[in-house]
């Protein structure tokens, strides 16, 4: 079975949204760290999905906050940090060699945390018509 850190390692290579946010909240906290394996960086980190597509904020009209549209871009936005928080807490996990056990699963806690968070932001924004990657 992988070792905690290497699975942190795989999915931080995920390219589905969903699917990063369910495996990273699936992880089995009591698993093994092996904390002192130095993980060789493949290619590809982090994975991304097809969509949102990544532009400067700047080349944005805003919505008004009073359509649903509006809100639902401003839900987009912060499901986009949280899962962007994800990947920084993943990418922690598996890059960094010999640290003390609760450092591993501190992070890994803070993954999982936020994959709740982003979870709950794409399925508000669903109720509202939308889906994540639907805005840029």
């Amino acid at each position: 079975m992988k070792s905690l850190r290497q699975q942190a390692l795989q999915i931080l290579l995920e390219s589905n949204a969903d699917a990063k946010a369910a495996q990273t909240a699936a992880l089995d906290m009591q698993g093994r760290l092996d904390t002192h394996a130095v993980l060789s960086e493949p290619p590809g980190i982090p994975g991304r999905p097809a969509r949102p597509e990544l532009f400067a904020k700047l080349q944005f009209k805003k919505k008004p906050l009073t359509t649903v549209e509006g809100r639902a871009v401003l839900l987009h936005t912060l499901a986009h940090i949280e899962l962007n928080a994800i990947d920084l807490a993943l990418d922690i996990v598996w890059r960094f060699a010999g640290m003390p056990d609760a450092f591993y699963r501190q992070w890994l806690n803070i993954a999982q945390e936020e994959a709740y968070h982003f979870a709950l932001l794409r399925d508000h924004i669903r109720t509202l018509g939308y889906d994540y990657g639907d805005f840029p």
